[in-house]
């Protein structure tokens, strides 16, 4: 599930000395699409630069 996933990628994240992300400052519209936009295409452009703007909000943000 989507709770289980975000724990397991900000531990891999962290365990490589990266600081770990929240999707807090996402559109949950767009966050749902882009997920759609994988799980039915196997397209991972939008989940992409969603997860590299949220990242680098946590490293700006937080760090």
């Amino acid at each position: 599930n989507k709770r289980t996933a975000r724990i397991v990628s900000n531990a891999v994240l962290m365990n490589n000395n990266y600081c770990p992300i929240s999707f807090r400052t996402v559109d949950s519209i767009d966050y749902k699409k882009a997920i759609l936009l994988f799980y039915e295409q196997n397209n991972i452009t939008n989940f992409k630069r969603i997860f590299i703007d949220q990242f680098e909000f946590a490293v700006n943000t937080y760090f």
